[in-house]
């Protein structure tokens, strides 16, 4: 069937399979993709045209990309969508120099930068009554010289995840966790060596492993009202320095009151687009601590397209078709995996297992990489050596579980 649509998708990792696998699940349409390396999921997809960019993030050569395929398919409308932080970035800050027949879902370039700035992200929670860990703004100038009101051990990132990833030294992680105050000094002393030129988040450690995370998902039409909300309950995330944080198996689950309060936030920010906030439950004094806003659909997106709300029609039935979307908060029972079921139970606390095991006798389980509308022989055999190389990367850095 011919759509009046063409997806155009940026970057290469498991983001952008998922939403290429939702835009074929919904409409049988093959995505665009630009990539930087000829790798990852999107790479030798029957679902995906993948075209490899090594200046992907550079101004320039991504305006002239969003260009080459707008004049591709001059009669269809151009569905521009980021798939990490500096390629939404990059969309924000360019659409207006887009072609007219491109569509960018996203706020102003403006509101992007304050909302990924952590340090003023922290501010605006203040404003509206949304719980974050306890939380010290360092400035390189302070060296060693300042005071922390919490006790080790410390949790240390970057108020500016763009600006980290582009000066990377050895040993760089995406959060550090610090368990004296000289490896803190010493995390701080490696980051401003590399030329990292923002400021660093130090905050209390909220206690609890992997299941007391949670990812929330939303999406926000045109006219920034909040239309889909679904909320997941991380049971295991991976643990490997590069990819600490990376959710390995969710749950979907309900929580009205905490919805309530991020659809508020999302709705006084006029946001548009997808957004994705991670959340830590603090057992010491039952409130649910957010971390961050991801300006865009994260990584572990196909679990609400798994749940069964397609995220590639929102953006089509919202921007495409115009229609008025009804809200929607997403309470259907999903299970979504990404690393072997032995790893899963091995390392998922047991209080967990049955609702686990019960998802998969009803066939409520998803599995985002495995297609079975995309039969690339090479890339399936890459996605099986990958799925099966957690069984290393966890027994070398993360324990099992009781």
């Amino acid at each position: 069937m011919e759509h009046t649509f063409q997806p155009l998708l940026f970057g290469g990792d498991i983001n952008v399979y998922s939403v290429a696998r939702a835009f074929h699940e919904a409409y049988g349409v093959k995505s665009i993709c630009y990539g930087k390396y000829a790798s990852g999921p999107a790479y030798g997809s029957h679902i995906i045209d993948y075209r490899v960019c090594a200046q992907n993030e550079d101004g320039e050569t991504f305006r002239r990309n969003v260009e080459t395929v707008a004049g591709e398919f001059p009669n269809k409308t151009i569905l521009v969508l980021g798939c990490g932080d500096s390629y939404v970035k990059l969309a924000a800050e360019n659409k207006d120099r887009f072609p007219a027949n491109c569509v960018a879902p996203y706020v102003s370039g403006e509101l992007i930068n304050t909302l990924i700035n952590k340090e003023k992200f922290y501010d605006l929670c203040d404003q509206y009554g949304i719980d974050h860990p306890a939380t010290f703004i360092y400035r390189k100038e302070m060296g060693h010289d300042f005071t922390l009101p919490f006790d080790p051990p410390y949790i240390c990132k970057p108020s500016n995840g763009v600006a980290y990833w582009e000066h990377p030294f050895p040993g760089n992680e995406k959060v550090f966790t610090c368990p004296t105050r000289e490896n803190l000094e010493e995390v701080l002393d490696k980051v401003y060596a590399s030329g990292y030129p923002d400021t660093m988040i130090i905050q209390d450690f909220i206690p609890g492993d992997d299941s007391y995370m949670r990812v929330l998902t939303n999406y926000s039409d045109r006219n920034g009202q909040v239309k889909l909300m679904c909320l997941g309950h991380v049971l295991l995330e991976e643990h490997t320095p590069h990819g600490i944080g990376n959710h390995a198996v969710i749950l979907t689950e309900v929580n009205r009151e905490l919805c309530q309060k991020m659809k508020t936030f999302l709705e006084a920010m006029g946001y548009l687009g997808f957004s994705n906030f991670d959340i830590k439950y603090d057992q010491r004094d039952g409130k649910y601590k957010v971390f961050e806003i991801n300006c865009r659909q994260g990584r572990s997106n196909y679990y609400v397209t798994g749940a069964g709300y397609n995220i590639a029609k929102l953006v089509v039935e919202d921007r495409i078709e115009e229609k008025d979307l009804p809200f929607v908060l997403g309470d259907n029972p999903s299970l979504w995996r990404v690393v072997p079921k032995k790893v899963a139970f091995d390392y998922i606390v047991s209080d967990y297992h049955q609702e686990m095991k019960e998802r998969m006798h009803q066939g409520q389980e998803v599995s985002p990489l495995f297609y079975s509308k995309d039969k690339a022989l090479g890339r399936t055999l890459r996605m099986k050596k990958n799925y099966l190389g957690h069984f290393k990367k966890f027994s070398q850095y993360y324990e099992k579980k009781k």
